[in-house]
């Protein structure tokens, strides 16, 4: 079997997991509803634009001087109209499915930013936050929250560009003469990171009842999803990863050295570059609407990975797939759970065993 047969093998059979573990996804709860009816359910969320209409917001940006942006309205029409009761419908449609598409999203950005990374740095223990990414984000997010007379641009906008702004440091930081070395780059992230660590904790320390709202958001949780939000993460992601996909083969070439792969025809320091820019974004994306969720890029790659080899043009579709299942499935279990936990707490419960193997039974001190 051809390397794109496997891919549309593996990428159909973990397309079809995550389809599977959404819908099952959207019968628990509080209120238990058939696996039928959610199918039902979640057909009838499904609708195609009928209208759109545009005016001026009632609320003017205040980043942009006060000006008033655009809203466009859409209306949509529904081509199915199963009997659906309303009461599921709503939960199903307005409550469980927002939180299950943007978990899928954000658990797919983060996993194939996690194969990128991985790849890009020829390390397994690399994910998605090793450019300072997830600090960044953390930034602006608790910035935000604790000073939003400051910073009034909102959470999600705010974590957004502290993400980018950090990745951008660090590149700045790791380049020179045109040349970024692995590195040099994985050490300024690692700078970076700590230096945004402590900025962190010290907005944390002097804020005062908007700790509690903060370090939810450094837990990474799901909570309180709504389709807006979901809307906006997945062009993001889809984007970035067909960005991504484009670039399998560079990758693969780039994991025999970067000598060999300019040789073979590879813009080495130009693919570098566009893979750092588009992996940050679409992790960016995840982490500013979900916070700072781990093991998430580490754990599922690396996983994947032992299934169907190094091959990027496999890996990379299967570990999004994957990746949205395991947050999905993640997610289930911290909203089954007592106080509806952060899913960050089931991830860092999954992942850290999975890290502690890694250290064990992998030559990393080798790499």
């Amino acid at each position: 079997m051809d390397v794109y047969a496997r891919a549309t093998v593996w990428t159909a059979a973990s397309a079809g997991l995550l389809v599977a573990v959404a819908l099952v996804s959207a019968t628990i709860g509080h209120a238990s509803i058939s696996l039928p009816t959610v199918a039902l359910a979640a057909l009838d969320v499904f609708a195609v634009p009928s209208s759109v209409s545009v005016s001026l917001h009632d609320h003017a940006v205040p980043a942009l001087g006060g000006v008033p942006w655009p809203a466009f309205d859409v209306g949509y029409t529904s081509p199915l109209d199963f009997d659906v009761p309303a009461t599921h419908q709503y939960i199903v449609g307005q409550l469980r499915l927002p939180r299950i598409v943007l978990g899928a999203t954000v658990g797919a950005s983060l996993a194939i930013s996690g194969a990128v990374m991985q790849g890009f740095f020829r390390n397994p223990m690399a994910d998605p936050s090793i450019v300072g990414v997830s600090s960044g984000a953390a930034v602006g997010a608790v910035a935000a929250i604790t000073a939003p007379a400051v910073v009034t641009i909102g959470i999600q906008p705010a974590a957004f560009l502290g993400a980018l702004v950090a990745a951008f440091t660090v590149y700045l930081v790791a380049t020179e003469n045109g040349r970024t070395p692995v590195a040099t780059l994985l050490l300024a992230g690692v700078a970076v990171q700590t230096l945004l660590g402590a900025l962190t904790s010290f907005l944390i320390v002097n804020s005062g009842r908007e700790i509690r709202e903060a370090m939810y958001w450094l837990m990474g949780n799901l909570h309180g999803s709504r389709w807006h939000e979901a809307e906006a993460a997945l062009p993001v992601v889809v984007l970035g990863s067909v960005v991504l996909l484009a670039y399998a083969r560079d990758m693969n070439v780039l994991l025999a050295g970067e000598e060999d792969a300019h040789t073979l025809g590879v813009e080495v320091q130009r693919t570098k570059r566009l893979l750092l820019a588009v992996a940050s974004v679409v992790t960016a994306a995840a982490v500013s609407f979900a916070g700072a969720i781990g093991f998430v890029g580490l754990i599922v790659p690396h996983g994947v990975r032992l299934v169907v080899g190094p091959d990027h043009r496999v890996l990379l579709p299967v570990s999004a797939f994957v990746g949205g299942a395991f947050l999905v499935t993640a997610d289930t279990i911290a909203r089954s759970g007592a106080g509806n936990l952060p899913v960050g707490i089931v991830t860092a419960f999954v992942g850290a065993p999975f890290f502690l193997y890694l250290l064990r039974d992998r030559e990393v001190h080798a790499l």
